[in-house]
């Protein structure tokens, strides 16, 4: 996982929840970075950077793409 991109920033935890799930759909490799702090102290978000959707370089554009299908989607969408 030292290779690992950064493929989108969050700042809520609730907003990866879906997205955590169609990565896993995907077979994706993935992890959240800070996912543990952010669920502790929500409010501290940005002071540590977010929480750092992390990926294989080799996946970065499927991730694009499913993020992109994602926010697209209106019955998905987090408001």
């Amino acid at each position: 996982m030292n290779h690992f991109v950064t493929a989108a920033v969050f700042t809520y935890p609730h907003e990866i929840t879906v997205i955590k799930h169609l990565l896993q759909e995907a077979g994706i490799n993935h992890y959240f970075e800070n996912e543990a702090m952010a669920g502790i102290a929500p409010m501290y978000s940005h002071a540590f950077g977010g929480i750092r959707l992390k990926v294989h370089p080799n996946d970065l554009d499927t991730v694009k793409e499913i993020l992109d299908q994602f926010t697209s989607d209106q019955n998905l969408k987090i408001v």
